[in-house]
Formats: structure tokens, C-alpha cells, sequence
């Protein structure tokens, strides 16, 4: 059986709708009858009322952080910016902001990713404008269609609309032509930030869609800086956050350094826990370790890393729930399609840390040191003799320091200094260390010692290292020991004494063998 509609109901019953208090912006369902229960469900759609002017905030109190601009590592005590430098397009920005604050109308500044829009366009209005300037920052998707009303009893107060990353205002809801008409003719300007290629896609598509943007010309912040750019920089090396910008950067704007270098910094930090990357985490450690030793970042291959991964045991073992193949994907994953933690080196399948998170972990005081056996890994991979002398001397500096305080770090240094052939600072440096109880460096300058036909000196060093168990300096000592007791016997049955004549032959037999001591 078939249901059928009678046409004459259509007639008998007029159906209309009628809303109280003002215009129902939403879906409306209009019907003669509903039979059954009737459940109405209705979404209040996200709408805030503007705030008046005099709660707007001003210039001189406004936090550009907290609007948009990308704050920059810092260390305590540093401001979240470091000074500006100008750019290529500030005069023309400034005028711009200038006639807009006069006149009124939209003033747009594009470009790439992380190319240093917001802060461009916050130096221009705060250079230009009056410090007591009226701000209203709103939320992309805010609805703006009473921003007028709202201006209109703004009194004498100068005031601007702040749009960064204005596609997130635009809309039917938000920056039209219509509205930016009346902002014009209220005189109030409106400044807006905007990727090139979003810009390009809106501006240049359809006609109907390029709406408010074509009736204003972009100042457009090109990636790469200038010459001239490049020479303002140049003033201000000394700010330690732009001189790490200019020296450590490589490939990438000295603004993408910047403004990236919080985000990685922060996202590595938090990338230890065993459900996160834990193998990613240890990984791009070893490389900013292996880039604070002074390692060229041509010479830190897919290898190198794996071995330098045994040089963090704690962490190794927590690292169990991802690969080093995920981990290394991971680490060098684009982020905001510029840079990863990792960045590809030099050479085929080589990485290193991005440079704001080796310049980072170098100036923080509660960073840890570079793991002792890291320095000897660094030094094996240098494989030309120039960087292999920028590793040495980098351990130099940051070691000898701590030598006289970290027997550990003496006795690394003494062994480098025996494999260099430079005795004399191998001695000073296993001295140190053995003094402090380091028992591996009292036998390594027993030997030393030994070797360079120092036997009184050497014994006692090499009775601190035989009494803490270590085979090869009870032998030594031994040998040593034997070859004294066989001068005196000799002496003793050179003047007629019977025992010690008898014993020299069996207490020979030992000491004609040379023992083995340290290599020349």
C-alpha cells in the first residue's frame, strides 16, 4: 500500500513561518503537521559580542607575542625579541600604515612561511603610529559585522584592526568589502598578514573570491634577505640570540631560525617519554652533541649516529618502542614544510642538528656535557685532518677546565695526549687523575713511566693500581719489583754473599724478559 498526498490539502492549509524578535540565522523546517514526538535541538552559533573601545588594548601595553609574532629562544632573563632588523620594504610599509591610519583601508604585508611578516608589520605600526593607538586583535572566524556600531562611539580614540593571517578573517562573517568599506569611511585602518600562496589562490582565482584583497597592493617580504639586509645584521652581532642567527643558520632565513627554534627546541624536549619518540629524542641528542663537539656536519652519517647511541645507556634503554630508522624519520620530518631537527648534511646520508638546538643547549648552564667517549667518537669520524684538529681543539677548551676537577676527564685527556706522543702532558694529565683515586690512570702512568725508564716513579702508581685489582699493573709492578730485587742481589753476591748468588739464577730467568709497557 501506497501512501498518496491529497493536492487539495495544499489549498485548505496555508503554512508559513514567522520568527519573533528579528531574523533567524539558521536552518528553518516548515511544515502543515508533525505527527509523534517532536525533539528540537538548536546550536547558539559561536558568537561574541565586541568589546567597546576603551576595553581595547593599546599600543604602547600590547603584547606583540601574544599577538602573532613568533617569540625567539631566549634565556632567562632575555626578552622574547631580540632588536629588529630593518627590512628592504620598511619605509614603504611605514608610509603605507601611515596614509591608512589617515585615510583609512587595508594594508597587507605577504610572504613565505616564517619570512618575518608579523613582526614587519608590528615594527611598522609601532614605529608609526601613536603609542595610545586602540588595538582590537580578534580570533580568526570573530564575528565582525558590528565592528562598526562598536566604532562609532569610539570618540576621539585612534584605533586599528589587527588581522594576522587574515584568511582566517575573511568571510561573510568577517573583513568584506562591505565592512572594509565602512572601516574606510570611519577611518580606521586595518592591517593583515597573509602566505603568499594563500594570497595568490585568493587574489587571483575566481573574481568573486578575491573580495577585499583587490583593492590593496601587498608589501611582499621576500625570503631570502638582501645584501643590504644582510649588512644591518651585520651591526648587531652583538646580540648572542642574531649572531647564532648568522653563524649557525646555514641553509635557512635568519628569521625561520628564529622563529623556529622555540618550537623545535620545545617539541625534542618533550619527545623522551616512552610513548612519544624516545629513539628519535636520543637521536638528535647525539647529533647536537656530536655538532657541540666541533664535528663538521659532512662527516655525521647514518652511522656515526648509530654507534653514538650507546654513549646514552639510560636512555637507550627507555628508547626500545621505536627503531632508529623511525626515529631518524622522525627527526628529520619537515616541520612547517622549512626544516626538521635534523637537517641533511653535507654529505650522502649525513645529518646534523638544526643550529638553534645545538646554540641552545650550549648556552643553557643546566645543560649536560657532552658524554667523554663522544669526544673519541668525534675525532675517529673526522675524516680530514682539518676538522679532526677543530674537534681536538674544541676538547681542549671545554676539557682542561674540568680536568683538574673530573679525574674521569683527566684521564681521558692523558690518553690522548699518549696516543699524540706527547708525554709530557700525558704524564700531567694521568697525575692528575691518578692523585684523585682514578685507578686506570695510575696504572697508565705507571706504564708510561715505566716505559721511559722511570721505575722509582712509576711503582707506587703502579701499587695503587695493583691494590685495586688491575692484572696488567701487578705484573708490571711485579717485573719492576723483580728487576730491583735482582740489582741488589747481584751487588750482595758481587761482595761474597752465598744466598744471593744462589737465588740470582731462578730470579733471571724472570727478569731478562722485558715487560711490556706502554707503546712509543
Amino acid at each position: 500500500m501506497g501512501w498518496e498526498r491529497d493536492a487539495s490539502d495544499d489549498a485548505a492549509v496555508d503554512v508559513g513561518n514567522s520568527v519573533s524578535d528579528g531574523t533567524f540565522h539558521a536552518p528553518v523546517v516548515q511544515a502543515r503537521a508533525v505527527s509523534g514526538g517532536v525533539h528540537t535541538y538548536y546550536a547558539q552559533p559561536a558568537h561574541f559580542p565586541l568589546p567597546p573601545v576603551s576595553e581595547w588594548l593599546e599600543l604602547d601595553t600590547a603584547d606583540p607575542v601574544a599577538l602573532g609574532v613568533k617569540r625567539t629562544r631566549c634565556l632567562p632573563g632575555e626578552s622574547l625579541l631580540p632588536p629588529y632588523v630593518e627590512r628592504d620594504r620598511d619605509a614603504e610599509l611605514g608610509d603605507r600604515v601611515v596614509e591608512a591610519a589617515r585615510s583609512g583601508g587595508l594594508v597587507v604585508v605577504t610572504g613565505a612561511p616564517l619570512s618575518g611578516k608579523s613582526r614587519t608589520m608590528w615594527c611598522a605600526l609601532f614605529t608609526n603610529l601613536p603609542m595610545t593607538t586602540r588595538i582590537l586583535a580578534p580570533q580568526p572566524g570573530t564575528d565582525l559585522r558590528g565592528l562598526p556600531a562598536v566604532l562609532r562611539g569610539r570618540g576621539k580614540e585612534s584605533c586599528l584592526l589587527w588581522l594576522d593571517d587574515l584568511k582566517g578573517h575573511l568571510g561573510e562573517h568577517g573583513l568584506t568589502p562591505t565592512l572594509l568599506a565602512e572601516l574606510v569611511r570611519l577611518r580606521v585602518p586595518v592591517l593583515g598578514t597573509m602566505d603568499d600562496k594563500v594570497y595568490d589562490k585568493r587574489r587571483f582565482g575566481a573574481s568573486a573570491r578575491a573580495g577585499v584583497l583587490s583593492g590593496a597592493e601587498p608589501v611582499e617580504l621576500r625570503r631570502e634577505w638582501s645584501s643590504a639586509e644582510q649588512r644591518r645584521l651585520s651591526h648587531l652581532l652583538a646580540v648572542p640570540r642574531l649572531r647564532a642567527a648568522e653563524l649557525v643558520r646555514g641553509g635557512h632565513t635568519v628569521p625561520e631560525y628564529l622563529a623556529l627554534g622555540p618550537e623545535l627546541m620545545e617539541e625534542w624536549r618533550r619527545a623522551h617519554r616512552a610513548d612519544a619518540h624516545p629513539r628519535g629524542h636520543l637521536i638528535v641528542r647525539a647529533a647536537i652533541d656530536l655538532s657541540r663537539c666541533g664535528l663538521r656536519r659532512e662527516h655525521v652519517s647514518r652511522d656515526v649516529l648509530r654507534r653514538a647511541q650507546a654513549l646514552y645507556p639510560q636512555e637507550l634503554s627507555t628508547a626500545w618502542s621505536e627503531s632508529f630508522e623511525d626515529g631518524l624519520a622522525w627527526a628529520s620530518g619537515l616541520r612547517h614544510g622549512v626544516t626538521g631537527l635534523l637537517v641533511p648534511g653535507d654529505g650522502p646520508d649525513t645529518w646534523a642538528a638544526f643550529g638553534s638546538l645545538v646554540a641552545d643547549v650550549n648556552d643553557r648552564v643546566d645543560s649536560p656535557p657532552v658524554p667523554l667517549g663522544m669526544w673519541s667518537l668525534a675525532l675517529s669520524a673526522a675524516s680530514d685532518q682539518q676538522n679532526w684538529n677543530v674537534v681536538w681543539a674544541t676538547a681542549q677548551r671545554l676539557l682542561w677546565p674540568r680536568g683538574t676537577g673530573e679525574p674521569e676527564v683527566a684521564a681521558w685527556l692523558g690518553e690522548i695526549y699518549t696516543v699524540l706522543g706527547q708525554r709530557g702532558m700525558a704524564k700531567q694529565w694521568f697525575r692528575t687523575a691518578a692523585d684523585a683515586g682514578h685507578t686506570e690512570a695510575a696504572a697508565a702512568l705507571g706504564e708510561l713511566l715505566a716505559s721511559i725508564d722511570e721505575p722509582a716513579e712509576a711503582i707506587p702508581y703502579l701499587e695503587q693500581a695493583a691494590g685495586a685489582g688491575i692484572v696488567r699493573a701487578q705484573y708490571l709492578l711485579g717485573m719492576l719489583l723483580a728487576a730491583q730485587a735482582d740489582r741488589w742481589l747481584t751487588r750482595a753476591a758481587e761482595a761474597g754473599h752465598r744466598a744471593a748468588a744462589d737465588a740470582l739464577p731462578s730470579l733471571r730467568k724472570v727478569t731478562d724478559t722485558r715487560p711490556d709497557t706502554v707503546k712509543e
